[in-house]
């Protein structure tokens, strides 16, 4: 399936995006005793802003889906512990599962969540923001370091 002009307008200003060029997912579906397993990718092309310039940043995503949909249930009771290896689960009701939106949410949860443009770091600096190596603290020893440099 690829996402329509305006299905990618809609996505993007959901997600706060500059733009999604290209939005495209394929799914192997197979229903199983634990409900209906969708396997497959999920491909986009698309521009976020800077975290800290708000320049574009452009951003390719190709991402592997394995997803369950189960039944969405009233009262889940107890909390169940799933092993590594589950798949994530994704409630629906009625008689379709959404696979368009199980790809937004794909691609979506794949994205930096603070995306750099080139001029960033320098942008950072100029600002007085430390590098994390710069900010790294010497705990209990920070003292002492000036004292055996002699300062």
């Amino acid at each position: 399936m690829t996402a329509t002009p305006d299905e990618r307008a809609a996505l993007a200003k959901r997600f706060d995006l500059v733009s999604i060029d290209r939005l495209r997912a394929h799914f192997a579906i197979r229903r199983e005793a634990a409900g209906i397993t969708a396997r497959g990718r999920v491909e986009a092309d698309l521009v976020q802003a800077c975290s800290v310039t708000g320049e574009p940043v452009t951003t390719h995503v190709d991402e592997a889906a394995e997803l369950l949909f189960v039944p969405e249930q009233e009262d889940a009771g107890d909390e169940v512990e799933l092993s590594a290896d589950a798949l994530d689960s994704v409630p629906y009701t009625g008689d379709r599962i959404d696979l368009g939106e199980a790809a937004a949410e794909t691609m979506a949860l794949a994205l930096d969540p603070f995306p750099r443009s080139p001029g960033a770091a320098a942008a950072l600096r100029e600002a007085g923001v430390l590098t994390e190596e710069e900010a790294k603290p010497l705990g209990p020893l920070a003292g002492l370091r000036d004292k055996l440099e002699g300062r």
